[in-house]
């Protein structure tokens, strides 16, 4: 894994970065939650992802928001980290310019930014995004939801009800040609404490088997418990 800085669009981006030996390997962007709530790349639930696509074999960038650790620039709150996502992932191609598979992943409010970076890159595949803060922010523009992926949440978690996220991924996954593997966790919190390793596995499943299927015909929404 090495230190990497790139150019955003208010300076200079701090991240860390998985090349694949392959030279073909596909590639991931994984985005970490809100900064005013002390959201950096080093989250544990954003290096659990950073991981698990590391051991798919994928070449894999995490990144700090601008004004995170040694990222330039200022908070913006919505316009500005998805700038800074979609300048990430431009070097992430760039740099990996065979891949033919590309996946975004995030944690709360990076899963809220990488959602609206699927609007706006048609070349990413899937998505995984945990902690989707579907009671807060307005996912009204997933209409329609450009690709399938996967929802993670914490049964415990105080600060998004299971019940809106759960609404969200019915929703999500009745358009066409969207499936939603939505992955329940009974007993996590927003933290997804002590379950780090399940989330490690899930994402693992799911692009495995996501890998190897065509693009479905008829979207649907599967829950399942962990």
């Amino acid at each position: 894994m090495s230190e990497v800085i790139f150019a955003g669009p208010e300076g200079r981006l701090e991240g860390r970065y998985h090349k694949s030996e392959n030279e073909n390997a596909p590639i991931a962007l994984i985005l970490h939650q809100e900064p005013q709530l002390g959201g950096t790349m080093n989250n544990k639930v954003v290096y659990a992802l950073f991981q698990a696509f590391v051991n798919l074999g994928f070449s894999v960038l995490r990144f700090n928001f601008r004004g995170v650790g040694h990222s330039q620039g200022v908070f913006d709150g919505n316009t500005g980290e998805l700038s800074d996502a979609t300048a990430a992932l431009d070097w992430l191609q760039m740099d990996n310019k065979n891949a033919k598979i590309c996946w975004v992943a995030g944690y709360s409010y990076g899963a809220w930014v990488g959602m609206q970076l699927l609007m706006r890159r048609p070349e990413i595949n899937g998505f995984i995004s945990a902690a989707l803060p579907a009671n807060s922010k307005d996912f009204s523009f997933l209409a329609p939801c450009p690709t399938s992926g996967m929802i993670i949440h914490g049964a415990k978690d105080t600060l998004i009800p299971e019940a809106s996220v759960a609404s969200l991924a019915e929703k999500l996954g009745h358009q066409r040609n969207i499936s939603i593997d939505y992955k329940l966790f009974p007993h996590a919190d927003h933290d997804f404490t002590n379950h780090l390793r399940e989330i490690h596995a899930a994402v693992i499943e799911h692009v495995t088997e996501a890998l190897k299927k065509k693009p479905k015909k008829v979207g649907k929404h599967r829950a399942s418990r962990t």
